[in-house]
């Protein structure tokens, strides 16, 4: 990668041996391997066993998850929040897990669409939960610093299943409870 960095470097019209860039497609390709690192973790490995018996059967929320992500598009990050709720159904997962989850998924080349239906999916599927509702909102870059260059502009992106999807009290409650403002 670091080779590939180099020539790219020296397509765009910059000598790769100047001071400055010396040593750039070195921390380049190490910055790529940071940023993509969720292809090398597991579920499995992340869990490691952090989910516990409970008779808990009301709604758990972690919201404001920070989250940064690559676009497969452009390589070029979004960053932004991510919430996550579920309705447990016998066993609760520990809470650093859910943005460990968040993280795993996040740090792979995907669209935001696609990010916020795995990480639903993968909670649901962990945890065997009677429902899971995601929210994801990111600015992203490739639209900020090319293409329309809109500053201000924020994706939202949701995934809701089981009773976030079936039952209407439960997706109003997670709504509510995301947008509510904390004192």
């Amino acid at each position: 990668m670091q080779e590939q960095f180099k020539k790219i470097i020296e397509m765009l019209g910059e000598d790769p041996n100047r001071e400055g860039l010396r040593d750039t497609p070195k921390r380049a390709a190490k910055a790529m391997g940071f940023l993509t690192n969720g292809y090398h973790q597991s579920v499995e490995t992340i869990v490691n066993g952090a989910l516990f018996t409970s008779d808990i059967d009301e709604m758990i929320l972690v919201k404001n998850i920070e989250l940064y992500s690559l676009c497969e598009h452009h390589l070029l990050p979004f960053i932004g929040k991510c919430h996550v709720a579920y309705m447990p159904n016998g066993k609760i997962i520990g809470l650093s897990k859910i943005p460990r989850i968040v993280d795993m998924h996040a740090r792979r080349l995907q669209v935001q669409e696609n990010l916020t239906k795995e990480i639903a999916n993968t909670i649901k599927d962990i945890t065997g939960a009677k429902g899971v509702g995601v929210i994801v909102e990111a600015q992203h870059l490739c639209m900020m610093m090319r293409g329309v260059e809109k500053q201000n502009s924020v994706m939202s992106t949701s995934m809701m299943l089981g009773l976030f999807r079936e039952d209407p009290r439960t997706r109003a409650e997670f709504l509510s409870l995301v947008y509510k403002s904390m004192p």
